[in-house]
């Protein structure tokens, strides 16, 4: 017998395969260039139902110190991919990920981008455009100027589709 909450469902499921999931997942994650322990938070997280774990229901299920939780999810928090809750009543911390994660960590990484073409105009300007570097400094400028146009226009793209298919 199942329960409203999902919990129920998880209890269900064989632990065995869901570690399988989220350590392959995580090395996924971690192949692409992600560190490995937020990786594996990430995933234990995207892989519960409810979204959202405390630090020592991370840790249990990982294996894990408290502090190897907190370093992850620090970092995990400022990339956008979780957030932290209060549980009702209590002082424990909740984690969280969203449906949106995906989205906020590419709007976060438009801001990086802002960033680099910013320094690469500089560079250009101190190289000379005319030079070889400068003309280097330029090609990746222009390159980022694409991203960064196609990541706005695909994210807006995502939204349309998203509330079509998930509304």
């Amino acid at each position: 017998m199942t329960d409203d909450t999902g919990a129920g469902r998880e209890r269900d499921r064989d632990p065995e395969a869901v570690s399988r999931f989220v350590e392959g997942f995580a090395a996924q994650l971690v192949e692409a260039g992600m560190q490995r322990m937020p990786a594996r938070i990430f995933a234990a997280l995207l892989a519960s139902d409810s979204g959202a774990l405390t630090s020592a229901e991370l840790g249990t299920q990982l294996r894990v110190s408290p502090a190897a939780v907190s370093g992850a999810v620090r970092y995990l928090a400022q990339q956008h991919m979780v957030s932290r809750e209060r549980e009702p009543g209590s002082r424990r911390e909740r984690y969280r990920v969203h449906s949106d994660q995906w989205y906020e960590a590419l709007t976060n990484r438009e801001t990086v981008i802002k960033r680099w073409e910013a320094a690469l105009r500089e560079g250009v300007t101190s190289l000379g455009a005319g030079t070889p570097a400068g003309r280097r400094m330029a090609e990746t400028l222009a390159f980022f100027e694409f991203v960064d146009g196609e990541i706005a226009a695909m994210m807006e793209r995502w939204r349309v589709h998203r509330e079509k298919r998930f509304p």
